[in-house]
């Protein structure tokens, strides 16, 4: 048993995959810092701090004796409470494919959002500063009018290749400038979609929880997203009716290079 306690849920095999095969595929698009960072670890339950490789010079503990200390960031545990109702467990025993989970599939979106504001904008309770909080660039706002989109993304590109950051790029986008964009057709029939992956050379990610947009780096080693447990399950309690649950995960954040990445804001 392991500080999960999944051993002593009165959930079957059956329901532990169910609920598992549900979490993953709902996690898996809200996820979107993953798709743009490095991800490190998992390094397990017990992985409590990130080295930052740097120290803080102290006093000594006696004369003569100079002391330094070691600089590390702790991780944070962040934690979604949600409740199974048993019926639709005892249904997945039987066999139904289509059990109904509410609840677990709002507690994905939430920590999912959670961890994606984290990286992109910072969690100061935490000591995580975020992508646009570190950034060397400013801000490049973009009008209302997605045919002047393209500009703003070239624009945020030709700012990220004269720092001497080289591509891939990618684009975390907000979900309403998303949907703006996957409906967007040029003239001359050119999807929007198409031609900003021409001009990143990587992925346009849709991302809940970002302000904006962000251009980031995909060369590798600028931002680190630090694991120490992923996204896992556990169990609190229950009773006649419901099971209740939690989604949890441990991590760190740290930008490496400020100059990887530009942030993009709407005007107005």
């Amino acid at each position: 048993m392991n500080h999960l306690h999944r051993d002593l849920a009165p959930i079957s095999e059956t329901g532990w995959d169910a609920i598992d095969d549900e979490a993953k595929s709902r996690l898996t698009p809200y996820l979107a810092a993953r798709k743009l960072v490095d991800f490190a670890g998992p390094h397990g339950w017990a992985h409590s701090a990130t080295n930052l490789g740097r120290i803080a010079t102290i006093s000594g503990p006696s004369e003569g004796v100079s002391a330094a200390q070691r600089r590390v960031l702790p991780l944070v545990e962040v934690r979604a409470e949600f409740s199974l109702s048993r019926v639709e467990l005892d249904d997945a025993d039987r066999g139904a494919t289509d059990i109904d989970l509410p609840e677990l599939d709002e507690a994905v979106r939430q920590i999912a959002i959670g961890e994606n504001v984290a990286v992109f904008h910072g969690y100061e309770a935490a000591g995580i500063r975020g992508i646009t909080e570190s950034t060397s660039h400013a801000p490049i706002v973009h009008a209302q009018d997605m045919a002047k989109y393209p500009n703003t993304v070239a624009q945020a590109v030709d700012t990220l290749r004269q720092s001497g950051i080289e591509g891939p790029y990618g684009l975390a986008i907000c979900p309403k400038t998303y949907t703006r964009i996957v409906e967007t057709t040029e003239h001359g029939g050119y999807l929007l979609f198409d031609h900003l992956h021409r001009i990143l050379g990587g992925p346009l990610v849709w991302a809940p929880g970002v302000d904006g947009g962000v251009v980031v780096s995909l060369r590798g080693g600028d931002f680190v997203l630090d694991s120490g447990q992923d996204l896992s399950i556990g169990y609190l309690d229950h009773d006649a009716d419901v099971v209740r649950l939690y989604l949890e995960e441990s991590f760190s954040f740290r930008v490496v290079e400020p100059d990887a990445a530009v942030a993009l804001l709407s005007e107005g």
